[in-house]
């Protein structure tokens, strides 16, 4: 198994994982990043659920923002929330090391539900994944973020998109016109959110800024992904 596995690989939430598997370096050139990394995670390999963290994954790829269709009810009388077609949802993932913090935002079916297919995987046509992470799947800019900020992507991660390796989200329907201006946020935060740093900016303080849009109370950035996703729901409802 490739170094850059090792953080980026996402894992179901039932087959167990630790709170933080140190990524193996690539050259003895990294050693202060690796000691600094250390010096970072040390608490979280023994924390409790309350403990604080960092979060974050590589991207693969960026999709371009998804534009609103206009919406058509359904037939069957089945969805109650025809002032509020839309959504987003802010969600963790497990993975092999800390996990990712992320947001889904699109429309949701025709029974008001987050649009998935059979096997529980998003249906791209309909919804879109933003979340900040290195802009690499190398474990290298991966270390050296816990000391320095290093470029970052804002799109989805391998194991966004499918709903086995969900470990929590929180739900806001959206109406219309809500929706575009989250999209136009978004686009914003895309354009304008260069780095990702382990403590100074991670994934979640990314998802904090939509949260703090939205008008929510946002929560500490440094809590792992989970419990992140937890204190942000227990904060707004």
């Amino acid at each position: 198994m490739g170094t850059a596995a090792i953080y980026r690989r996402p894992i179901r939430p039932e087959g167990g994982f630790s709170n933080f598997e140190r990524p193996t370096m690539a050259s003895s050139l990294l050693k202060f990043a690796f000691v600094a990394l250390l010096g970072i995670t040390a608490a979280g390999c023994s924390a409790t659920g309350s403990n604080t963290m960092t979060s974050g994954a590589p991207v693969t790829s960026a999709s371009s923002l998804v534009t609103p269709a206009a919406y058509a009810p359904s037939d069957d009388g089945v969805v109650a929330h025809r002032a509020k077609p839309y959504f987003v949802e802010f969600r963790a993932r497990s993975a092999l090391s800390y996990g990712h913090t992320f947001a889904v935002f699109g429309k949701l079916d025709q029974n008001g539900r987050v649009p998935v297919d059979a096997n529980g995987v998003l249906i791209p046509s309909m919804t879109e994944i933003t979340g900040l992470a290195p802009a690499s799947t190398s474990n290298i800019p991966y270390t050296i973020g816990h000391v320095l900020p290093v470029p970052s992507e804002t799109g989805a991660s391998d194991g966004d998109s499918e709903n086995a390796y969900m470990t929590a989200n929180y739900r806001i329907d959206l109406t219309e016109a809500e929706y575009r201006g989250l999209a136009a946020k978004i686009r914003y935060l895309k354009a304008n959110r260069p780095v990702w740093h382990a403590v100074l900016y991670n994934c979640s303080a990314y998802t904090n800024e939509i949260a703090e849009y939205l008008g929510l109370e946002t929560v500490n950035p440094l809590l792992f992904p989970k419990n992140y996703i937890n204190a942000l729901k227990k904060a707004n409802t």
